[in-house]
């Protein structure tokens, strides 16, 4: 029921539009409820028989969620449509994961990618590194990221009908944990797939009526309105800090040193789950890289035209304060534009944007739940605590702590502020990480007590850094991630050097398995008298190249388009199709050699 005080008014239709998402999005619950309890198999992994379309469609459902647009609105208010870069940047990792990673994930055969310490590493180190991580990144870590996510529905929901965050939190609680903990991953891919097409036509629909205002004036006036350097795709080089935080360091240092989910260096997460959910190794790097072009060359400029318009109807936020009387005050801040501009849209459009969002919500937060709760009852509970009971015991697990899973990170909402500070803190968090991620497949000297440190201390300084400046220390960005990056490397690379080696047996099966190509991995090779790698490293990353020159082309002439500038358009399109045919053919010539 609406707020009295809302501006934003709710037709029968949009409830009837919004009713009628909810009860089509829980029929794959529903369908997939006993294949989902047969096993762990098919509750985490959907029984690797996922095709490669299911794949992708479900990584890009899963990494746009409501905090994704609210985001964006935040970097362009702040920084203009440039500051995307802080995560455009992360197409390198992505394609580097489709190429180099998501063939060798499929190879590795494992149930979770946790369980890959365990074939790759030996000893005490093994066991201690996948315990930790099953706690550290399934309940800490994977709280923190679901808790962003109910922070901008909180947002949201407070905008849209004046609920308070403990309502809007309670209600999506129990909607996502019914689903996440009945349907297993089966039913999230396929739901994935309905909330993709509904949140995506709700997003174009979003874009066409922001820009749509009279203080707007449509595309024209938004290009003439909108000073050039807020609508530039480059930073202002004049701006030297500015352009070395939004542009030099994503570019040199991000991508590779950061643990970002959905960005992993070499794939991890949800990403590899959704790798290892692959009915083969082939639709697991056909599945990640249409992901890789959904995620960067279909998605972020509608995002972009609603936050470029939002800096006209509320230059300030102090506008949308009074817009929405009734919104807490600690609740606004530059991402809650974008649901400020919801109100422009007319009777069914709202509703349809409104399901879309929801759907976008439920497909993040029930795909962390299900991935965080395989970490903690395959990877903990089951290897450690309980082995040896039943399917059904585990499955049964599952569900539970799947529930426990939503209530802790409800409760850990209240701790952060906004769309951009928790991204800055998850991406702080696992600063100088990255490196030893995409390294550990290509060089055996790589140790599971380097990975233990390098979580450690990563963890360690950017604890360090929030404190003080909850405390009131003013520390840039740029610095603090800086220091997290160098502390971090410098102490897992000592580690890797002068702590314990991993037995040759495990490194011989490691490399019998998965065959990785390189150099880092010769001596292995030699002493065990095994077959090349399974991959020309020289071909992956002329891939890689290709592939990521043609989504940024994509990326890119989709701005000059919207822009009016025809022959940065043409020049791009040019390039886009060029690239991508070669990319196509280092595909194909992948597939020929499976």
């Amino acid at each position: 029921m609406n707020n009295p005080q809302s501006v934003i008014q709710f037709t029968q239709l949009d409830w009837i539009i919004i009713a009628m998402s909810i009860v089509v999005s829980f029929l794959p619950a529903l369908f997939f409820f006993k294949r989902a309890g047969s096993s762990t198999s098919e509750f985490f992994t959907s029984g690797r028989a996922a095709p490669w379309w299911l794949v992708g469609i479900s990584m890009v459902a899963t990494t746009f969620s409501t905090d994704t647009p609210n985001l964006v609105t935040n970097l362009v208010r702040q920084g203009g449509v440039s500051a995307n870069w802080l995560w455009w940047s992360f197409l390198l990792t992505g394609m580097l994961t489709v190429f180099l990673y998501a063939g060798l994930w499929r190879r590795s055969g494992v149930l979770t990618d946790l369980e890959f310490y365990e074939i790759r590493y030996s000893g005490r180190g093994a066991k201690a590194l996948r315990a930790f991580r099953a706690i550290f990144l399934g309940l800490f870590f994977n709280c923190v990221i679901i808790a962003a996510v109910n922070l901008s529905a909180a947002k949201i929901g407070n905008v849209l009908l004046g609920w308070p965050m403990e309502q809007t939190l309670f209600i999506c609680s129990v909607m996502t944990i019914f689903f996440a903990s009945v349907s297993g991953l089966w039913g999230v891919l396929v739901t994935d797939t309905l909330q993709f097409g509904i949140t995506m036509t709700g997003t174009f629909a979003m874009a066409y009526f922001a820009v749509q205002q009279p203080e707007v004036g449509g595309l024209a006036g938004l290009m003439t309105r909108i000073p050039a350097q807020k609508l530039a795709l480059l930073p202002d080089f004049g701006d030297w800090p500015t352009t070395v935080s939004v542009l030099v360091l994503p570019l040199t240092v991000l991508w590779w040193s950061v643990w970002y989910p959905g960005s992993e260096p070499g794939g991890g997460s949800y990403i590899a789950q959704r790798m290892l959910s692959a009915r083969s190794e082939r639709d697991s790097i056909t599945g990640t890289l249409l992901f890789q072009v959904l995620h960067y060359a279909l998605r972020p400029w509608p995002w972009i035209l609603v936050a470029l318009a939002s800096t006209l109807v509320y230059p300030h936020l102090a506008d949308i304060q009074a817009a929405y009387p009734y919104v807490d005050t600690k609740l606004i801040g530059d991402d809650i534009a974008y649901p400020a501009m919801m109100r422009f849209l007319p009777a069914g459009f709202l509703g349809f944007v409104v399901a879309g969002t929801l759907a976008a919500y439920r497909s993040t937060v029930e795909t962390h739940l299900n991935w965080g709760t395989s970490y903690l009852v395959h990877d903990f509970y089951r290897r450690f605590l309980r082995p040896g009971r039943s399917e059904r015991h585990y499955v049964l697990m599952g569900r539970c702590v799947t529930a426990g899973l939503m209530i802790v990170a409800a409760g850990t909402t209240y701790a952060l502020g906004t769309a951009k500070e928790a991204f800055n803190l998850i991406l702080s968090i696992g600063a100088g990480t990255g490196l030893l991620y995409l390294m550990r497949w290509y060089w055996w000297r790589i140790t599971a007590w380097s990975e233990i440190s390098a979580m450690v201390s990563s963890f360690l300084v950017a604890l360090g850094f929030f404190i003080a400046r909850k405390a009131g220390h003013v520390i840039p960005e740029t610095t603090s991630l800086l220091i997290t990056v160098a502390v971090t490397t410098v102490i897992w690379v000592a580690v890797t050097y002068w702590g314990p080696r991993t037995d040759e047996g495990v490194l011989e099966r490691f490399y019998a398995l998965t065959r990785p190509s390189g150099p880092g991995w010769e001596p292995v090779r030699v002493k065990s008298q095994g077959a090349p790698g399974a991959d020309p490293l020289g071909q992956a990353l002329l891939a890689w190249v290709l592939g990521c020159t043609c989504i940024y082309a994509a990326l890119f002439g989709t701005g000059s388009w919207l822009y009016g500038r025809m022959p940065q358009f043409y020049v791009c399109l040019v390039v886009c199709l060029t690239s991508g045919l070669g990319t196509w053919r280092g595909l194909r010539a992948y597939r020929t050699r499976q």
